[in-house]
């Protein structure tokens, strides 16, 4: 995984402060991740999972130590050159769906391109297969109230997805859904990490998620505990 490494993270430390004191949230951390990757960042409350998805996501920076995405060392970034490496190269999806609710399915998906230089043929048709994938291109003039959670939720991966970036980060997108609507979104995001060779970086806690990964980092109290293989994952 080294040489065709997307995100090499070496000597992570991150610190917060607290107080008059500080807290440290990663411990020297050190991770890679290749293309086509389906691996998920698994521990408790607090363990440090999501403040890695958050800087590998350039949403955050180290203290100390280096993380390059797509050859980019978030650390040097400016506020400017890190939101063009999140538009144009990384998709978000999160517990709580974050859709605008005002906006309908469409206008949801289409949002994610508006930064990008394309004509409005080429974003319909853009947005358009991103619906299908999921399964909604007959919800697209719905609002986000007219919907499901695993509808919300599939129109999230939608939207992380329209854009067909490099990386996918997901922070525990399972947590609201029933355990029927957690199978059918895993068996989604699956399906497109395989036809598109999308790089999925889960942060996660559920045991449903766990068994479509591929790999698990296990962390505990912000130090990598176990970096496993799992061959045994669900198709």
């Amino acid at each position: 995984m080294e040489n065709d490494a997307i995100i090499k993270i070496e000597n992570l430390i991150k610190r917060f402060p607290v107080g008059k004191t500080e807290f440290t949230a990663l411990k020297n951390v050190n991770i890679s991740f290749g293309t086509g990757e389906f691996a998920g960042l698994v521990g408790p409350s607090g363990s440090g999972k999501t403040t890695l998805l958050n800087i590998i996501g350039s949403l955050d920076s180290p203290s100390e130590g280096e993380v390059i995405v797509l050859g980019k060392n978030v650390s040097l970034l400016t506020h400017k050159q890190s939101a063009v490496l999140r538009n144009r190269h990384i998709g978000f999806i999160f517990q709580t769906y974050n859709l605008l609710p005002v906006y309908s399915v469409y206008e949801n998906v289409e949002f994610a391109l508006l930064l990008q230089n394309m004509s409005g043929s080429e974003r319909k048709k853009a947005v358009m297969a991103a619906l299908e994938w999921v399964g909604l291109t007959e919800k697209v003039k719905s609002r986000p109230s007219m919907l499901s959670g695993g509808e919300c939720q599939r129109v999230a991966i939608a939207r992380s997805m329209v854009k067909r970036p490099e990386i996918v980060l997901a922070d525990e997108p399972t947590a609201n859904l029933d355990s029927s609507n957690s199978h059918n979104i895993l068996q989604t995001m699956k399906n497109l990490n395989r036809e598109l060779n999308t790089t999925f970086i889960f942060a996660t806690h559920d045991e449903k998620v766990m068994k479509y990964l591929n790999r698990i980092i296990s962390l505990e109290d912000g130090k990598v505990v176990k970096d496993l293989l799992m061959p045994d994952s669900k198709n």
